[in-house]
């Protein structure tokens, strides 16, 4: 019997791989040499907007499948705590003119609830290396 809580963490696993291949994809038709001077413009290195592009696909590919849960999803925490302080902490919560940070806010949480719990339901990890990798 499937319990509550694993359908569950199922659930926040899809949403956020959803969300973040969605992005990942954006990011990819935008070029990533947009991406790269988008980045350069606001202070940030700019072959990290390459590295975020390439863990916003992948991570996003390996949540929906349920691949290295814990990891993708330590790399998106990573990379939503970085979106709200280098850009979107200036706006404000809401935003006025533009989103806030309420969005990102939501999906660092989704992010470390799945840090913290892994999700094992209908994942590859489970199915070729038991529940090792979402051990609760």
């Amino acid at each position: 019997m499937i319990k509550k809580y694993e359908l569950g963490l199922l659930i926040l696993r899809v949403a956020l791989g959803i969300t973040f291949l969605i992005h990942g994809i954006a990011k990819f038709q935008m070029g990533l040499g947009n991406v790269a001077g988008w980045f350069e413009s606001i202070g940030i290195l700019g072959f990290l907007g390459s590295v975020v592009a390439f863990i916003e696909l992948l991570g996003g590919i390996a949540l929906i499948l349920g691949i290295g849960t814990r990891l993708v999803s330590a790399l998106i925490a990573i990379v939503m705590l970085g979106a709200i302080f280098t850009v979107k902490l200036s706006v404000g919560f809401m935003g006025a003119e533009t989103a806030g940070y309420e969005l990102d806010v939501a999906l660092l949480a989704m992010a470390v609830v799945l840090l913290i719990n892994g999700s094992q339901l209908l994942s590859l990890d489970s199915k070729f290396f038991g529940s090792a990798e979402g051990t609760n």
